[in-house]
């Protein structure tokens, strides 16, 4: 299945051509190879990494999905690898947050 249905599928873009942008943006790796194609295919057992605007997901496809139904059936085709992981490239912004002005 190409990687931009499956994005769309699975309910992680909000639309068709937002999942091709997001593929042909680059920032989208499968198996940790980097993409830039929204055709690119993924199958059972891929790792995606995808950036969303909650932070990045890392997820293993399970099953590919058949249709894009509800949220609850598009999440039962993957499994996110990353879950209650701290994103470690913004804990140092927080932390400098508490910094005062001199």
């Amino acid at each position: 299945m190409r990687v931009d249905k499956l994005l769309w599928y699975l309910r992680l873009a909000k639309s068709r051509p937002v999942a091709q942008a997001m593929a042909e943006a680059g920032h989208i790796r499968i198996n940790g190879r980097r993409i830039e194609r929204a055709h690119h295919k993924v199958g059972c057992g891929d790792v995606l990494t995808v950036p969303l605007p909650a932070g990045v997901r890392v997820i293993e496809i399970l099953v590919l999905p058949v249709r894009r139904g509800p949220a609850p059936e598009a999440q039962a085709c993957y499994r996110v690898l990353d879950e209650g992981r701290t994103n470690p490239i913004a804990a140092p912004i927080h932390a400098d947050v508490s910094i005062s002005k001199g």
